[in-house]
């Protein structure tokens, strides 16, 4: 609580309300660790050729390594100001991974929540790749799912989102809408490095479905990973379905990166909870280029979890993926097919733990 004349006010009343702010707010540490081991029977090199298996240690083999901190406070009538910092941490080195190169890459921004929807202002995940993740039948697994679909055609582009401002609605009728602009710019030229992402999704507990929207302008000051100053569209359209133990899940998704490719990608799967111990799960990926089909790719991958506790996770999986023409999807998010997978089939799985706190 900030007031300008502060030093003039009572120390019992400074007490009373230091006291009050200490009841109505919270701040949590949060976080998630995964290691495993990983085999790859192909792996790429600089030049896209195949330099050889690969089986080694490997950071995140479902989900990103993090940690970070998520903060509210009742400011009364059903409202809320909240925060959220995350960044992303490798096991391996004790270096940054899935951060976007920054301390607080993944996440850091500033909100607030009531009956009139979100507002949020800072770094953020785009309401397009959060769609993606709502229809994966992998949950964006960093293993043989649609985010390496999405890391294989464009990176961070849309996941990380520097200078950003949304605005999500309320639940109307099972309804919700999203938007975000993400403000580039450099002098002279507002609309460089522009991005604006929005999503609308109806859900009633058993069916979901939604489409989303992504464009990125070109240039801009926003350092990030490639290709985050090329120009890029996205479009998706998902569903899930769920009934019982079982979710199905389906989408459909374009990604076009100009002066690169313009790729089309069916994806489908299933996530099956066979006990509240073991959790399996399958999808598969077909991806063709849309200005020459030649080239194309078909990846698929199935997992299984075993969980030890609610915080602690054994999981192994196991997948394929084939390259035709000049298709390079990978096959994992990992140091063994980073972004570009080698030509013809590679085939591969991995086995870790990973444990939430």
């Amino acid at each position: 609580m900030e007031t300008g004349g502060l030093k003039f006010v009572a120390p019992a009343v400074l007490l009373f309300y230091g006291a009050v702010s200490y009841a109505q707010s919270s701040v949590t540490l949060y976080g998630l660790v995964d290691a495993g081991v990983e085999y790859s029977s192909k792996t790429a090199n600089s030049a896209g050729r195949n330099a050889g298996k690969t089986f080694a240690m490997v950071d995140s083999g479902v989900g990103p390594s993090s940690f970070g901190m998520v903060g509210k406070e009742d400011l009364g009538s059903g409202m809320q100001a909240e925060f959220t910092l995350a960044s992303g941490i490798s096991l391996a080195n004790g270096g940054f991974k899935s951060s976007n190169g920054n301390f607080f890459g993944q996440q850091a921004w500033v909100g607030l929540r009531g009956l009139f929807g979100e507002f949020k202002s800072g770094v953020q995940f785009s309401p397009f790749y959060l769609a993606l993740y709502e229809t994966d039948p992998r949950q964006f697994s960093e293993f043989g799912s649609g985010l390496v679909q999405y890391c294989s055609n464009v990176f961070v582009t849309g996941a990380f989102n520097s200078n950003a401002v949304s605005y999500t609605s309320p639940v109307l009728a099972g309804f919700q809408g999203s938007a975000m602009l993400a403000l580039g710019g450099e002098a002279g030229d507002f609309s460089a490095g522009r991005q604006w992402s929005a999503s609308l999704k109806y859900q009633n507990g058993t069916v979901l479905i939604n489409a989303a929207i992504y464009d990125g302008n070109s240039g801009g000051t926003v350092q990030t990973p490639f290709p985050s100053t090329v120009e890029f569209e996205g479009r998706t359209v998902g569903a899930a379905y769920t009934f019982g133990s079982l979710t199905v899940k389906g989408s459909f998704t374009n990604f076009k990166v100009a002066g690169s490719h313009n790729n089309d990608i069916y994806g489908g799967g299933f996530k099956y909870q066979v006990t509240p111990s073991v959790d399996l799960n399958s999808g598969l990926w077909y991806t063709s280029d849309r200005d020459n089909t030649a080239n194309h790719s078909l990846m698929a991958a199935a997992g299984a979890d075993y969980y030890l506790s609610k915080r602690t996770t054994l999981y192994f999986q196991i997948g394929m993926v084939s390259n035709h023409g000049n298709m390079k999807t990978g096959l994992a998010v990992s140091s063994l097919s980073f972004l570009s997978g080698a030509p013809g089939t590679t085939v591969g799985g991995n086995l870790g733990i990973r444990h939430s706190f």
